[in-house]
């Protein structure tokens, strides 16, 4: 039986990704989130600026503010996203990432006037359901780290519904630029001004800067190493096999953190009310996928 090139590099993705939140964490217990979304996107501005010596940009252009709006939704939603893998589970920070896909149908009606249809209604309220169990009401308060959670949806999506718009103007690579550019500069202006602002709220986005020691440099390197192989095998895919096929393998990303989390850093299983909230919410990301399909 011949396995679906595409497929299988989805599956690759989904591994190298949660792997990166992996090494993402073990920096965390020493280095500021800040600090560890800069190390994070430096790779990617390196590996993507040098294919411009080989292959400069051809594109219109025309939309810097919505070029600039990209890049700070995608750095803020990486943000948000590298802090609670610091604080909570990592399959339980993933699985708020994933909610992206719901938000960006949601955006995409309201923005671009995208017809949601039934399985997007439906797709939308199972969503929203899974986003509520996986806060678990029930037995926790809602707190920073579900605001923040869902904030990396929200603003994954917010980046997704304008790409959608920018591939009209731009070469894909200005586009992945605009977010890996803004991940670099925003954290090094972030943390020259936290010298000036102490808010005990916001240290998601203000810290000092700390000196990697020792180990910490080679986790440095296997975390940008797994995230820019993760992206490349993640676009390979998108080339190679239908969106819909794709966008349904890469909740494998949750599975896959899950499991990570608990083998190499000793994360606690994840009660009965989050797992069902997973469940929603992979089921939710399913039927987005099975509506762009139609």
């Amino acid at each position: 039986m011949r396995v679906d090139i595409g497929i299988f590099y989805m599956l690759l993705a989904s591994m190298l990704f949660a792997g990166m939140g992996v090494f993402a964490k073990l920096l965390s217990e020493n280095l500021p989130s800040l600090e560890v979304v800069f190390f994070r996107n430096i790779f990617g501005v390196i590996f993507v600026g040098s294919s411009l010596f080989l292959k400069p940009f051809e594109h219109e252009g025309g939309k810097p503010f919505l070029l600039l709006f990209r890049g700070l939704m995608g750095f803020l939603a990486l943000l948000c996203f590298f802090y609670d893998i610091a604080h909570i589970p990592l399959g339980e920070a993933m699985t708020y990432s994933k909610t992206s896909p719901i938000f960006t149908t949601l955006f995409a009606s309201l923005f671009l006037k995208e017809a949601l249809g039934r399985y997007g209604w439906v797709a939308l309220f199972i969503g929203f359901i899974g986003i509520i169990l996986i806060t678990d009401p029930f037995n926790t308060p809602f707190d920073k780290y579900d605001i923040l959670g869902i904030f990396s949806g929200i603003g994954a999506a917010l980046a997704y519904v304008s790409v959608k718009e920018l591939k009209k103007y731009y070469d894909t690579r200005a586009i992945v630029l605009s977010f890996m550019g803004i991940g670099t500069i925003g954290p090094i202006i972030l943390m020259a001004v936290s010298k000036f602002i102490k808010v005990d709220s916001l240290d998601f986005m203000l810290s000092s800067f700390v000196m990697p020691k020792g180990i910490m440099w080679l986790y440095i390197l296997f975390m940008g190493i797994l995230a820019t192989l993760a992206q490349i095998f993640m676009t390979k895919a998108y080339g190679a096999t239908k969106a819909g096929i794709v966008g349904t393998i890469s909740y494998l990303n949750i599975p896959f953190s899950i499991l990570l989390g608990i083998v190499f850093l000793n994360d606690p299983f994840l009660d009965f009310i989050k797992i069902l909230g997973i469940i929603f919410i992979i089921f939710s990301g399913i039927l987005v996928t099975k509506k762009e399909v139609k």
